[in-house]
């Protein structure tokens, strides 16, 4: 048993060739004149996706706060490889490393919480992961040495 087919249609030749407003779907509003701005209405309930300035100032607080305990968080790092034996050159090394991964992963969650719509993709977002990852990667290799 076969169904029938509920796939795309031709029009017939019966269908009114000019819009006379006896399909809703169909406008009879002309086109705007060239040059003309056309204002968009937003749909009424969708989220904004501009940050505001308040928003942008809250998240840089956090991350300058976080800047401020990596750098400490790598002086003691530095400090626990050279107690290690680990020649205080690698060990600067690898404090410095592990100071830019955090900052990276850290603006990436910033980013992440200040808009998402904006911010969560894979230009933004997977490159401050990578780079932090990496930095990290690069932080424990050399401070094993």
């Amino acid at each position: 048993m076969q169904t029938p087919d509920p796939g795309f249609k031709v029009p017939d030749s019966k269908s009114p060739k000019a819009p006379d407003g006896s399909n809703p779907a169909l406008s009879t509003t002309p086109p705007p004149a060239a040059g003309t701005p056309i204002e968009v209405a937003p749909v009424a309930g969708a989220p904004a996706t501009d940050t505001s300035t308040r928003d942008i100032a809250i998240g840089s607080g956090i991350f300058v706060v976080l800047l401020l305990v990596f750098f400490l968080a790598r002086n003691a790092y530095a400090n626990h490889l050279v107690r290690k034996r680990v020649s205080p050159a690698s060990a600067d090394t690898a404090g410095w490393l592990m100071f830019f991964g955090l900052s990276f992963l850290s603006a990436a969650v910033v980013l992440g919480l200040l808009n998402a719509s904006k911010f969560l993709n894979l230009a933004v977002t997977g490159t401050l992961l990578v780079f932090g990852i990496a930095a990290l990667v690069g932080a424990f290799i050399t401070g094993r040495r």
